[in-house]
């Protein structure tokens, strides 16, 4: 490792990797010389990975641990890419992919990522959801949440409720409730040293007994909202025994039980928890797994998956029907929202499964204002769009959870047509090649993947993609 980089790491950093390392420390710094790893994941909600596969631009290298992550490169810009604007896939360094991959999730569970923000993980378990059951995702952070919004309609998620509220305020609303949890701890960021040495800066104004305090609120919150027999995973990507095993240790002890789950073996470079480094001896630590970069391609983290026994809530209350679907009202509707709405081919799509919130309509995810009131709420599963005078106004979000054939009217453009950026950019375009599609809303998709809407005037086509999303 050059003398320049070594000089940037904080001397009791090194003095503790060179403990928990041992022989394999220079390897270790070694590691920091290296280039660093680009990923991306793919969108099951919208192509397999076999598909993508043989539509992608640029080469790709599968990620061991999970089925539909890939190593790709930066300079290919895959973030610039017409597919990207189409939600195909998440940009993401590869080992933070390892979370989601390992929390098992069923289609109709009820899965919480508590600190979601910006959603790499909680996109990945929309599509393990696949659309059925509930995905709550929060961050405490407001601004955070905004990225986390973007990035889970960007996908075409229509079951997902996002919040922005402190796990705290979450606990008693939902005591019991959910099947599956992921924390994506927040922590001193160690195994980000390499990839984003500003990082380096916060360890050394926080050190790490700043994020035990807060993760040891958000897991005590969390392990409440767990049902009996559901299953957390925690992961943070730094290296401190304090905010890893010894968190792992401070679960167990206030949820007597929970039990670490192992993570399978077939993961290569996966390397098994420390138990030799925490306080108390307790074998299941080595359950755990450690992510270190000198012994994969990605960034280090650290992963536990737990299980709570059916039999035992530990110190939480004994309630695990916390929430129940409301009563349904059809809202009124004008006759150009019916209109509009009846020509969805949505599965599952129906009037009275909308709510009308001032002139927004949507189809939520969890219908329970009794539960909802007074949380701060960023959605609430599908925002179908505006009513206006006159007129409705699908909004973008439909438009990326829609299927070419879940909308009549379509303009499908080759994804090399150079109209596809011009959109992407907000521009009117000519569609002579279109002529014949009826005038009115239209889905404007590249290479048979839906972008946004458009208002069709002949060969006219006036663009209505959100200026937040726009090319730049």
């Amino acid at each position: 490792m050059s003398e320049m980089k070594s000089a940037r790491l904080p001397e009791p950093y090194l003095a503790r990797m060179r403990e928990i390392l041992g022989s394999e420390y220079g390897d270790y710094l070694e590691s920091f010389e290296e280039e660093r790893t680009s990923g991306l994941r793919v969108n099951t909600l919208k192509i397999s990975p076999e598909e993508f596969r043989k539509v992608s631009p640029f080469p790709l290298e599968p990620v061991p641990w999970t089925s539909n992550g890939f190593y790709c490169r930066a300079e290919d810009r895959p973030g610039k890419h017409p597919y990207y604007y189409a939600g195909l896939y998440y940009l993401q360094e590869p080992s933070a992919m390892a979370p989601a991959a390992v929390l098992p999730v069923e289609p109709g569970d009820r899965v919480l990522d508590l600190c979601a923000a910006p959603g790499g993980k909680s996109t990945e378990l929309a599509a393990k959801l696949n659309g059925k059951g509930l995905l709550v995702s929060n961050d405490i952070s407001n601004s955070r949440a905004q990225a986390l919004l973007k990035n889970l309609e960007l996908f075409g998620v229509k079951n997902a409720l996002i919040l922005s509220e402190d796990p705290v305020k979450l606990a008693p609303r939902f005591e019991g409730f959910f099947d599956r949890i992921l924390i994506d701890a927040p922590c001193s960021g160690e195994g980000m040293f390499r990839k984003e040495p500003a990082v380096i800066r916060s360890w050394i104004e926080h050190g790490n007994e700043f994020y035990v305090s807060l993760q040891k609120s958000i897991v005590r919150s969390a392990l409440q909202m767990l049902r009996p027999g559901g299953m957390l995973l925690y992961s943070t990507c730094t290296f401190c025994p304090d905010e890893d095993e010894e968190m792992v240790l401070y679960m167990k002890k206030i949820c007597p039980g929970l039990h670490v789950v192992p993570i399978p073996e077939r993961f290569p470079g996966f390397q098994p928890g420390r138990a030799d480094l925490a306080s108390e001896a307790d074998p299941e630590l080595s359950h755990c797994a450690r992510l270190y970069p000198h012994k994969l391609k990605g960034e280090g983290h650290f992963l536990a998956l737990l299980q709570k026994d059916p039999a035992d809530n530990g110190d939480f209350p004994q309630n695990y029907s916390a929430v129940s679907e409301g009563r349904r009202r059809t809202p009124k509707l004008s006759s150009e929202t019916l209109e509009f709405v009846e020509k969805l081919g949505i599965p599952g799509l129906a009037a009275d499964r909308l709510i009308l919130h001032g002139s927004r309509l949507l189809m939520p995810a969890l219908n329970d204002e009794q539960l909802l009131s007074g949380l701060r709420i960023l959605r609430n599963g599908l925002l179908l769009g505006e009513e206006k005078k006159s007129r409705f106004e699908p909004s973008q979000a439909l438009s990326m959870a829609l299927k070419k054939e879940e909308f009549p009217d379509t303009v499908d453009l080759p994804v090399s047509d150079e109209r596809v950026l011009r959109y992407l950019k907000g521009e009117t375009l000519n569609i002579p090649d279109f002529e014949t599609a009826k005038d009115g809303d239209v889905l404007i998709l590249a290479g048979g993947f839906p972008l946004g809407f458009g208002k069709k005037s002949g060969i006219r086509l006036k663009n209505k993609y959100l200026p937040g999303w726009r090319y730049q």
